[in-house]
């Protein structure tokens, strides 16, 4: 197929990208300039996901679309929203592929969207998917849980405080539990389902096969990078609440309440994904030792 990829530059976004030309696809990307050192057989259209007009003709001549867009905290200032970039770059990628012909969209979403989420993340996400359900496309939704692998935000943080610092930071009381899934098995899920006409009309929430506390993930990490046992500096939630509104809104500022929210309500969910994609999930620690020092 030729799939047209939004959000195809970023860090899952390479994984998928790289996945899709390996099962034999080729892939039309958008991007806001032309990059070099891209993977032959991508396919580069200058584009903005929230300018429609501009890349909606790139999508002309696809097979799918695939939209990655998404993001994790909010800039106002600068235009960066959930719902510019959860909600008005699905509304324009769905737009696009119905006035292209193309029949086939994949959407990435997130472990805990739901109606009437705690976080507004999450709730756009679900906005975003109420879109896509209403499309009329043969759509599938995924729903991963933390995505580790070696350009990841979450697991490279983290490890940047054990290396840097005597002791760590925790939120609450660290017992909240998680379940990552490694970035290459998201990337799988996408370029299979291309090929699974049973995933038309399927939400995967994708989890990898280890369930740890946060305390214990933070200890596996610590293991990993040779210094043993993390120490912890417990911050309790109640105080967060006070201190964080007034800070989010600043860039050096590290967490804002609605990240805060989404990891002390659990991030976790069942696997029955494998038995329809065919192959067993990566597990953490041997996954993150592959990237980490």
């Amino acid at each position: 197929m030729k799939v047209f990829l939004a959000g195809g530059t970023g860090f899952v976004g390479g994984h998928v990208r790289r996945e899709l030309l390996a099962s034999g696809h080729t892939v039309r990307l958008l991007v806001h300039s032309r990059r070099d050192g891209l993977e032959q057989g991508v396919e580069q259209a200058e584009g903005d996901v929230t300018r429609l007009e501009i890349f909606a003709p790139a999508v002309a001549g696809c097979d799918a679309t695939i939209n990655l867009v998404g993001i994790i905290r909010e800039f106002p200032g600068r235009g960066v929203t959930f719902e510019r970039l959860h909600g008005e770059a699905t509304r324009n990628v769905l737009a696009a592929a119905k006035g292209g012909g193309v029949k086939r969209h994949l959407q990435m979403s997130a472990l805990g969207t739901r109606p009437h989420a705690t976080s507004r993340y999450h709730q756009t996400k679900w906005e975003a998917e109420e879109q896509v359900r209403g499309s009329g496309l043969d759509w599938t939704i995924f729903r991963p849980s933390i995505v580790f692998g070696p350009k990841d935000d979450f697991i490279n943080k983290l490890a940047g405080y054990i290396r840097g610092y005597p002791a760590v930071p925790v939120i609450g009381d660290g017992k909240y539990r998680l379940q990552p899934i490694a970035a290459d098995d998201v990337a799988r899920c996408f370029a299979r389902a291309l090929e699974i006409p049973a995933t038309v009309g399927q939400t995967y929430e994708l989890c990898g096969p280890d369930r740890i506390v946060y305390n214990d993930l933070l200890d596996t990490i610590g293991r990993v990078l040779g210094r043993g046992r993390v120490a912890k500096i417990p911050n309790p939630l109640g105080v967060m609440k006070l201190v964080v509104p007034l800070l989010q809104g600043f860039p050096f500022f590290p967490i804002t309440m609605d990240q805060i929210l989404m990891l002390v309500e659990e991030n976790i969910c069942a696997t029955p994904w494998p038995a329809v994609f065919g192959f067993e999930p990566e597990r953490f620690e041997a996954g993150i030792r592959k990237y980490l020092r």
